[in-house]
């Protein structure tokens, strides 16, 4: 499927990225598997977890790369698309997969703990993306696979950093769709259900989150890779611009925002009208606060 094809995975050291890489590198293509090596929170860095990765995929026959760079300096980014153009002569996809999480409730939010996720998330996205473009468009293809979470698209405790990173992760590939299409080059998002070193930090205060996190504990990594290498094969150069989610053995299509009510006055608005017409009208189609759990409610398949 993926024969002959180069492939830059970030953070496939551990978790989903490990299984992605060696799923990819099973179906013919050459991997960088890039991965930081840092703790869940970011701290530190280990370039051990990379080179095993490696090391699997060469002794299944396959060709990868390590690279330990930090997705969320630019720098890095580009050195790291640049070693894979200059290892295996292109670069047809990549692989926005690499996080952190520093989790607490909103009122207790630092600066510190919004920017490290951001930078990670968003901003490392953006630039593997924006370093691999250029090449895209060029050679007139290429396939962009980016990790959103259900913590953006629907919500969650004390994730405010990692849900608008993630959130702001769905409209960076939509744009990079709408912009790229003419040079065949496609962009989507993938929530992952997993069990994860990442999902093991979430705090559980009842006996409600213990039975959810035993749920995830079920829904292993690898459940995430088949998705991934389909949308990185040419058979898929249609798909773009979309969001799924898989969990399990389900794949799901996320809906995406789109207008479900409207209000008009032909004299317009005021403040008092808002509330008397607009806002009571506009009520019942109001999306529930709800938690990915939530929405999410019964056993996985």
């Amino acid at each position: 499927m993926l024969e002959g094809k180069s492939v830059v995975v970030t953070g496939a050291g551990r978790g989903i990225g490990r299984d992605i890489a060696l799923l990819l590198a099973a179906k013919g293509a050459k991997v960088m598997v890039n991965d930081l090596g840092g703790s869940d929170k970011g701290d530190g860095a280990d370039d051990a977890p990379a080179r095993e990765v490696v090391r699997e995929i060469e002794a299944a026959g396959g060709e990868a790369v390590a690279d330990f760079g930090d997705v969320s300096q630019l720098d890095d980014a580009e050195a790291m698309i640049e070693t894979a153009v200059r290892q295996f002569g292109r670069i047809d996809g990549v692989v926005n997969n690499a996080g952190i999480l520093r989790d607490m409730i909103f009122h207790k939010m630092t600066p510190e703990a919004w920017q490290a996720v951001i930078s990670v998330h968003l901003n490392g996205s953006f630039n593997t993306s924006y370093a691999a473009a250029r090449h895209f468009r060029e050679q007139g293809s290429g396939r962009f696979v980016h990790f959103t979470s259900t913590s953006g698209l629907i919500g969650n405790y004390g994730q405010a950093n990692y849900a608008a990173a993630k959130l702001g992760i769905v409209g960076l590939s939509r744009s990079i769709a709408l912009d790229m299409a003419r040079f065949g080059v496609t962009s989507n998002c993938i929530a992952p259900f997993a069990w994860s070193r990442l999902i093991g930090t979430i705090p559980v205060t009842n006996e409600a989150e213990m039975a959810r996190v035993q749920r995830i504990k079920e829904m292993t990594p690898n459940k995430i890779a088949p998705l991934v290498a389909a949308l990185l094969s040419d058979q898929s150069a249609d798909v773009t611009g979309q969001i799924f989610t898989v969990r399990n053995n389900e794949i799901f299509l996320m809906s995406q925002p789109r207008p479900v009510r409207s209000a008009h006055r032909s004299e317009g608005w005021t403040a008092e009208t808002v509330l008397s017409h607009a806002l009571p009208a506009m009520r019942a189609g109001f999306t529930p606060l709800e938690r990915s759990g939530d929405v999410f409610s019964w056993d996985p398949v």
